[in-house]
């Protein structure tokens, strides 16, 4: 009995993740992902930064990963965007609804929705990617928005130099390519860095180091940041960047979206529920502290 306390409302509650999945499947919202294991990466914050009121390129860190990540293999898909949109959760963005094509001139806004309508659809928890976990899953394929600009009191010659590292990237122009036309990363990720941006959660915010540690912030959340071939940095309400509403940068040329998925989330509220009903038959089962822990994100 004692084993039964403690390994049923984990065996239960994967086997309710697997039939959630399984559903999911059978709705035609079955999804590709993979699953990044920990590491170690280094990564260079997104934002303004000043110090001593000069413009400077933000602070580098290597930053370990202690939990793995599992992310959509590639962008959503036109077609499976229009099927969020058909059942009135998300704006229609007026793309064909194709299977083989990104969904673009979709927003912010837009793209939340659509990860509030999937995790309805499939029972599990879908979300934007913060920048940084982006980062984390992009590789070698995330570019480091550092300018060889030393500070300076004229905050142009960083503009300029900005422009003219985004202005002399590649151009894959704006139509939107198939679903694996830009390949994949040493992960298996594919399609990063081409001509569809991504929308992150990270807002944008202006940042002083003369504390050192960057603690001094003004964020705008109205403002998010989008990852591709350079870093920018858009209002989410926005659609397309090129046509405005691109805060700084170069105007990416489509805004797309992919999610991460939260395993763990329904995986612990399920246990916690299950162990809430143990203990209620049996002893052994602290149901209040997994209840806390599950909500928090502990288990």
């Amino acid at each position: 009995m004692p084993i039964a306390r403690w390994v049923l409302p984990g065996v239960i509650a994967a086997g309710a993740l697997s039939l959630h999945e399984s559903a999911a499947s059978s709705r035609g919202t079955a999804i590709d992902t993979i699953e990044l294991p920990p590491r170690a990466f280094v990564y260079r914050q997104a934002g303004e930064f000043s110090l001593a009121g000069r413009p400077v390129n933000a602070p580098q860190a290597t930053i370990t990963r202690s939990q793995p990540l599992r992310i959509m293999t590639r962008q959503v898909s036109a077609a499976e965007y229009q099927r969020c949109a058909a059942a009135g959760a998300c704006r229609p963005n007026g793309s064909e609804p194709s299977r083989d094509l990104p969904a673009v001139n979709v927003s912010f806004e837009d793209a939340t929705s659509y990860a509030r309508w999937l995790s309805e659809e499939t029972g599990v928890s879908w979300r934007l990617p913060t920048d940084e976990e982006w980062a984390f899953a992009a590789g070698s394929r995330f570019h480091d928005d550092a300018l060889p600009v030393a500070a300076s009191d004229d905050p142009s010659r960083r503009w300029l130099a900005r422009y003219e590292r985004e202005a002399s990237g590649a151009s894959f122009g704006r139509q939107p390519r198939r679903v694996g036309a830009f390949g994949a990363n040493e992960f298996g990720v594919v399609d990063l860095s081409g001509n569809v941006w991504e929308w992150t959660n990270t807002c944008f915010s202006r940042r002083s180091l003369d504390r050192g540690d960057g603690s001094r912030a003004v964020v705008n959340c109205g403002v998010r940041v989008v990852e591709g071939q350079h870093r920018a940095y858009v209002t989410d309400f926005i659609r397309d960047a090129s046509a405005g509403g691109c805060a700084a940068g170069t105007p990416p040329s489509n805004l797309g979206f992919r999610l991460v998925r939260d395993d763990a989330t329904l995986a612990a509220r399920l246990a916690a529920r299950l162990c809430a009903y143990m203990a209620s038959h049996w002893q052994g089962c602290d149901a209040r502290a997994a209840d806390e822990t599950a909500w928090s994100g502990g288990f």
